[in-house]
């Protein structure tokens, strides 16, 4: 599929390229201010990420409690909260980062973003459904029964609300079972939780705009008609299609 013009016939790069926004000029980063301290923070990260595939790996490593007389053990995504944000804290302690300064630079205000967008309100779809779930299946259960791949339209507007895969699996899928669909029809609907995309707000959409110095990657006038709507539609669609293709040949 190819989408828009080639780069010597689009008009905003040849824009860009007459004021002189390119040039061949390399630029090289000599040398590293608190070079140990950034060494050490990489170090600590990297050890925290390998503390969670070693969890996440191995359930026996994992925390567990006696809970009234029943064994929980400690979900992994409480895990990786917990060792992240420690590895986080352990990073200011050693290295005495400037918390100040941390903030006030473009990666903290993207990821408080993240955890706003995708976190809180996840958490908020999740507590509605679970909440309203008894009157959520009894009001669609027939229509879904009879066409299961509405279902995927409602995993996709979802998705749309909650910026997550996860959070939107976590929200509807359990309702998908309670309806009786068959758990095959699930997986194949299953890409229809990418829907992220429709709505160019998500942090990793808004960057790849923001890297592109050619202009060519945008947000369109109408805000919905933007470089990602084809391309994600087009995947989406045809990734929903051979699932039910595949479930119906095997």
């Amino acid at each position: 599929m190819k989408v828009g013009k080639e780069l010597v016939e689009d008009p905003e790069y040849q824009k860009r390229l007459k004021e002189g926004l390119f040039n061949n000029k390399k630029i090289e980063i000599k040398d590293v201010k608190n070079k140990r301290s950034a060494m050490i923070s990489v170090l600590i990260f990297i050890l925290a990420t390998a503390f969670i595939v070693l969890f996440g790996s191995f359930e026996g490593m994992r925390p567990s409690f006696l809970i009234d007389g029943e064994i929980v053990t400690l979900g992994m995504s409480s895990i990786i909260e917990i060792v992240m944000l420690s590895a986080a804290a352990i990073i200011l302690l050693v290295t005495k980062t400037d918390g100040i300064k941390a903030t006030q630079g473009s990666v903290f205000p993207a990821g408080m973003q993240a955890v706003i967008a995708i976190f809180g309100i996840a958490w908020m779809g999740d507590t509605f459904l679970q909440g309203n779930m008894g009157q959520l299946t009894l009001s669609i259960e027939g229509i879904v029964q009879q066409m299961p791949w509405l279902f995927g339209v409602a995993l996709f507007v979802m998705s749309i609300l909650l910026y997550s895969q996860a959070a939107t699996v976590r929200a509807l899928v359990p309702l998908g079972i309670a309806l009786g669909i068959s758990p095959y029809m699930l997986i194949a609907l299953f890409p229809a939780v990418n829907g992220y995309f429709f709505i160019p707000n998500y942090p990793t959409v808004v960057a790849a705009i923001n890297f592109d110095r050619t202009g060519t990657t945008k947000i369109g006038k109408y805000v919905l008609n933007h470089s990602f709507m084809m391309p994600g539609l087009v995947s989406t669609i045809v990734a929903i299609a051979l699932g039910l293709l595949f479930i119906q040949i095997f």
